[in-house]
């Protein structure tokens, strides 16, 4: 059985999607993007403040489901260039433990909603 997962703290979907779906011990998180839950407005000032936004947003709904990054076996970094990537694992970084850190991939492509320049998803399991 599947149970949807929102929370007001991260941004509303902006599509035919939930922010993310807990099956049994596991939770998919859709992709996120920097968009201010409060204000509804893209955060793109700057790269490490983007990544900060996405990461934060993800936590709101980590939360929101009773878990926390710890939890988070699995992630997918979308970026629109790659010579972005060491300043984006610089903040996501800050969010894993070294030790623990979950499985990962990092994908450069031509275009992300809004046209941002990262989007990240997490599978977690508590």
């Amino acid at each position: 059985m599947k149970k949807i997962i929102n929370t007001k703290n991260a941004p509303a979907p902006i599509g035919a999607y939930n922010q993310a779906l807990l099956t049994g011990n596991t939770l998919y998180t859709s992709g996120q993007i920097a968009i201010n839950p409060k204000t509804g407005e893209l955060v793109l000032n700057d790269i490490k403040i983007e990544t900060k936004q996405v990461m934060e947003n993800i936590k709101a709904i980590l939360t929101e489901a009773n878990m926390t990054f710890n939890d988070v076996i699995k992630t997918t970094i979308f970026i629109s260039n790659m010579n972005n990537f060491s300043e984006i694992n610089e903040v996501y970084s800050n969010y894993f433990n070294d030790e623990t850190a979950p499985a990962r991939e990092t994908v450069e492509v031509a275009n992300l909603p809004k046209f941002v320049n990262v989007e990240i998803s997490v599978i977690a399991v508590k």
